[in-house]
């Protein structure tokens, strides 16, 4: 007997919310680390990124987890949601491996090239989605992806501001880097399909093979010799005045 009280499953909403799973999941535990840091006095600025010292190594694997403060990890909180959202939905066959090479090669990169300070924060990974999710839309020239591009641009243009070496205190090192590598990213996964956003169009021929059909094809066809006129009858009369060719 079928059941009357049941409603139909709204598949688009649902994607909607298990794109936000993740990124949601992320932000959690950054702010349960920030609470015991906050609350134990526990120092954990220490695990960040020294760059060029072995300590400093396991700062490539901790920092992104480590924020300075509730200012620090709410300004890279929203991005977070938005940006990770937007790549989870869009880009869902790429998005784990863009996380984890903006993770591991923005803290390589700081940790080879960067000052002698400690570097932490999650603000890398935030510029190399910002850029990855930019150029995916520029690249791939769909007109979905391109909105998303300018709505990243509307909301997060002016960061790349704090890719300068404009404030001492902010880590513009891994800002640089992440953009970078995240860019780097949209061009070496272009191939990859993206998730709910419409097919492109058909590709219209060209007018040279429009001309080529109605011509008889590519020169490399074969053709079919025109069949020959029937041979007369013995003892009838052949006249080329009355006779009518389609092929001639």
């Amino acid at each position: 007997m079928p059941d009357f009280g049941t409603r139909p499953i709204d598949h688009d909403r649902r994607r909607i919310l298990t794109a936000l799973y993740l990124p949601a999941a992320a932000v959690a535990v950054m702010w349960i680390i920030l609470a015991f840091d906050e609350v134990y006095r526990l120092g954990l600025a220490r695990f960040g990124i020294l760059p060029r010292t072995l300590q400093g190594l396991r700062g490539i694997v901790c920092a992104p987890l480590i924020h300075g403060g509730v200012d620090h990890l709410l300004n890279n909180s929203v991005p977070l949601l938005v940006l990770g959202w937007f790549t989870m939905y869009f880009y869902p066959k790429a998005s784990g491996r863009v996380v984890l090479i903006s993770w591991f090669t923005t803290g390589l990169w700081v940790w080879a090239v960067g000052r002698e300070s400690y570097h932490i924060g999650a603000s890398g990974i935030v510029y190399a989605l910002a850029g990855f999710i930019f150029f995916s839309g520029v690249i791939r020239r769909r007109i979905a992806l391109m909105a998303v591009s300018l709505i990243v641009v509307f909301l997060y243009g002016s960061m790349w501001w704090g890719a300068l070496p404009l404030q001492p205190q902010v880590s513009w090192e891994s800002h640089l880097f992440g953009g970078i590598v995240g860019s780097l990213m949209a061009w070496f996964y272009r191939k990859v399909p993206p998730a709910h956003v419409p097919p492109p169009p058909p590709e219209e021929p060209d007018e040279e093979d429009v001309e080529e059909t109605f011509s008889g094809g590519d020169p490399g066809d074969e053709h079919v010799p025109p069949p020959l006129p029937p041979t007369p009858r013995s003892g009838s009369m052949y006249d080329p005045e009355r006779t009518s060719s389609t092929w001639g």
